[in-house]
């Protein structure tokens, strides 16, 4: 991996990296994505997929409708507050490309 695609994910990550930072991180990138190629050349022939290897099973509650809190009170520790919403600072600046 050559500095200018780590560059390029920094960038896209929103992670503002020095220099080192990037020096770093190119040779780190490198060594995972290394040891990805090893794993790819794995005999995988007849192995199940799966997402666990263990047995899992849902120990939730059924998902049933009920009542939900007042407005009020589920508003009223908000840090600030827009009618009958929760205000939060904006999270993409339009001014943004973000069509990297």
């Amino acid at each position: 991996m050559d500095i200018e695609t780590v560059r390029k994910v920094a960038n896209l990550s929103r992670l503002d990296l020095s220099e080192t930072d990037l020096a770093q991180m190119t040779q780190q990138l490198t060594a995972i994505l290394g040891y990805i190629d090893q794993l790819s050349e794995l005999n995988t022939e007849g192995v199940e997929p799966l997402s666990h290897p263990l047995p899992i099973q849902n120990v939730f509650r059924e998902d049933e409708p009920r009542p939900s809190l007042p407005l009020e009170l589920v508003l009223q520790n908000a840090p600030a507050r827009q009618g009958d919403f929760f205000s939060v600072p904006a999270v993409f600046d339009p001014a943004d490309d973000l069509s990297h």
